[in-house]
């Protein structure tokens, strides 16, 4: 609810044994691969670790690899980034006719939403090819010009140094921004006052992942730190947030602890404020399925009260006139509205205001004092409009949106929406897989539509559709599949295809835009997405249904999507390639060695691998809640049976796969790519490469410079096309 009113750029979600073995000293052979003969891979050894967990003997033999930072592991690292670069360096024209390419694509203005407050308006737009955004304000009118109040291009010479999230004050007088170096997403604090384009004296350390609600006249905010990493114990630096207030002008070590003490560690608590500035509500969130809410004046020092504790379900809300309005799937799995008054919050005070739809209430936002309702339905974009009360007053017709046939013609999401209280103007962005990310504003008085600006593409996009089609899973689960292709393709199951999928932590995968996807498209590439189980594109039952000890239907859905992709006519198992990362890294990595005659390739990017370990590494123990705890035996046995390491089997032909992971990732541990990669190297009995890149001052994705970027998808789609027959 207006938790989406908090400008966030990066948001979390998702070492104890001795080595078993003495290591072999690194070897890179200078032969290539030339297709029909295998690489010769870097030497990794072959350790004898062995533990016995709950009663079962679990081989860990490249445990050694953990040690990311040990002179060996470093060796090997770089001779496995050595041996990728040299194998796809022989693609060396197509390369630069790709990056070309992504230069023309991502080298126009892009914009995003507009963000009111007070008499000013906020937008993020990234210029031509620079590498990140910058944050514009306009002042008294949204149609003024604008000026750069925050330009992090300037934040470091080779921009590794990225913007993380920023929250403007309720009169745009001040914006709480964090910055964080080489992808690593441990953000500082800084406060810009807009007015000046100067940042105040003091910063704030330890903010990753911050949430921050200003007070009511500006003079200071609620937000959620980390403790100092020299006062816990070591790898859990980023748990036990805590929620203090910081009075603007003091030191930060002086900031008025709020809240915190005694929740879970792997908690993490956000602060927003309400539309009517009155209350500061606070989420806790730990378990992807459910969260705490709780609610306080943002006036005074009396603590916070409880909205929605221990229930089983997700809440969020806002504040109007002492109403609380609030956004939940409490006894709703697709969500509905709720009302109750701020004295009386509790679940057994609320009044259903607007009942469960037929799709999934994905966000509400209080504009022009009035309900805007953000409905996802067969996974594209509804907005409707309601009054305080409850009474539907329209549906707002979105920029080309058609019926939903078999073809969709304009069918895309609403990506961001926002407006303030007492004025009619509701600003959101639309776009779609071919139809380019554009920022609209609806007069919700008069009822108008106005373009305010849009990104442009060099490349015609008319001559690509979007399908959706729909595949029976295993156990007789309808999952839809959305495809893009030319219009003229030919369903002679010869085409190149690439199918990406995620499924995981309730995070839903709408029709966006996607620019690196077009030089893909445009060598008449087949691009299609899976919305598998594990998301939350059709509410808590379709999460439900693909985690914990339902995960393995995420990659069974997965395979129904790629095997229809078949039937169908668009492409054969030779001609088709898988890709996802983080969460759906796990699910590339699953589908590699579960289903390795269905794919000639796989791009698992930043990918958990070992689902015995993941929980003590990174943010990895936040993650239990969807996985599982591998140190309770049924839930070892979930994880056991899938976890991709301890899957891969010595002489299976393996597709070919491209493992991508970073080493400034704060989130997944660099451990599970290195130890998949050597483990498949090993095994594999194709003559398809198995090529590592580990990413340097990059971590999980977040805060990536466009050069970065494009320079690592040009490499991505060299070997994707040279692996799916594209390369001449």
């Amino acid at each position: 609810m207006k938790v989406g009113a908090c400008v966030l750029l990066a948001s979390s979600a998702f070492i104890l044994l001795a080595f078993g073995s003495t290591l072999c000293p690194i070897v890179l052979a200078a032969e290539e691969s030339t297709g029909s003969q295998p690489l010769k891979y870097p030497s990794a050894a072959a350790g004898d670790v062995v533990e016995k967990l709950h009663g079962v003997e679990i081989a860990d033999p490249y445990r050694w690899l953990e040690d990311e930072q040990s002179p060996q592991v470093q060796a090997w690292v770089a001779a496995q980034n050595r041996l990728t670069h040299d194998t796809l360096a022989r693609f060396s024209a197509l390369r630069e006719q790709i990056t070309r390419e992504l230069h023309a694509i991502y080298g126009v203005d892009s914009v995003s939403n507009y963000v009111p407050r007070g008499s000013r308006f906020f937008q993020m737009k990234r210029e031509k090819l620079e590498n990140h955004a910058k944050l514009l304000v306009r002042e008294g009118d949204y149609r003024a010009e604008p000026r750069v109040v925050l330009d992090p291009n300037t934040f470091s010479t080779d921009g590794t140094v990225a913007l993380d999230w920023w929250y403007p004050s309720p009169d745009g007088a001040f914006v709480a921004y964090g910055k964080s170096s080489g992808g690593s997403e441990k953000s500082t604090l800084y406060i810009r006052d807009v007015a000046t384009g100067r940042d105040l004296p003091e910063s704030i350390p330890f903010t990753q992942y911050c949430g921050v609600a200003w007070n009511p006249d500006s003079s200071g905010f609620f937000y959620n730190r980390c403790p100092d990493p020299a006062t816990v114990p070591n790898g859990e630096e980023n748990f036990h947030m805590r929620v203090y207030f910081h009075q603007i002008g003091t030191p930060w070590q002086q900031d008025r602890y709020i809240w915190g003490e005694g929740r879970p560690k792997d908690e993490e608590p956000r602060p927003y404020l309400s539309s009517d500035r009155k209350w500061v509500l606070l989420n806790f969130y730990q378990d992807p399925a459910k969260n705490d809410l709780y609610i306080k004046s943002a006036e005074d020092t009396e603590p916070f009260q409880p909205v929605a504790a221990g229930l089983d379900a997700i809440t969020t809300g806002d504040v109007v006139d002492g109403r609380l309005f609030l956004r939940t799937n409490y006894q709703a799995p697709r969500f509905r509205i709720c009302t109750a008054t701020v004295d009386k919050p509790r679940p057994e005070d609320w009044r259903e205001l607007i009942p469960q739809q037929k799709g999934v209430i994905s966000d509400v936002e209080i504009v022009d004092r009035k309900l805007i309702v953000h409905v996802s339905e067969h996974v594209h974009s509804r907005m409707f409009v309601y009054d305080l009360d409850g009474k539907l007053l329209e549906e707002i017709a979105l920029p080309g949106v058609g019926t939903v046939t078999s073809y969709l013609p304009g069918i895309g999401t609403v990506t961001a929406f926002s407006g303030a209280l007492d004025n009619p103007g509701l600003f959101f962005t639309f776009s779609s897989w071919v139809v380019p990310t554009a920022a609209y504003r609806y007069d919700l008085r008069t009822r108008q539509l106005e373009k305010l600006a849009e990104t442009e593409c060099p490349v015609d996009l008319s001559k690509y559709e979007t399908r959706q089609i729909w595949c029976t899973s295993k156990d007789g689960t309808r999952v839809p599949v959305f495809v893009v292709a030319r219009r003229d393709v030919k369903l002679d199951g010869n085409n190149p295809a690439l199918l990406y999928g995620y499924g995981g932590f309730n995070s839903s995968f709408f029709p966006y835009y996607r620019p690196r996807i077009i030089p893909f498209l445009e060598r008449g590439g087949v691009w299609a997405l899976a919305n598998i189980r594990g998301g939350g594109e059709f509410g808590q039952p379709w999460h439900d249904g693909g985690r914990r000890e339902c995960k393995q239907n995420c990659f069974d859905d997965f395979y129904a999507a790629a095997e229809e992709l078949i039937r169908l006519g668009y492409t054969n198992p030779k001609k088709l390639a898988c890709r996802g990362g983080s969460n759906g890294g796990l699910l590339i990595a699953a589908a590699v060695v579960q289903r390795p005659d269905l794919f000639q390739a796989a791009h698992s990017q930043v990918p958990l691998t070992d689902m015995l370990r993941f929980h003590l590494w990174g943010m990895g123990a936040q993650w239990v809640h969807e996985y599982g705890d591998p140190g309770k035996a049924e839930e070892f046995a979930w994880l056991r049976a899938y976890s991709p390491y301890h899957n891969v089997r010595d002489g299976v032909e393996y597709p070919a796969v491209l493992l991508v992971t970073a080493e400034s990732d704060n989130r997944v541990d660099t451990a599970h790519a290195f130890k998949m990669a050597a483990r498949l190297q090993a095994a594999t009995a194709s003559d398809r490469p198995v090529l590592l890149r580990v990413e340097q001052k990059a971590g999980h994705g977040a805060g990536k410079p466009l050069s970065m970027r494009i320079e690592n998808e040009s490499e991505d789609w060299c070997f994707l096309m040279w692996q799916l027959g594209m390369v001449e």
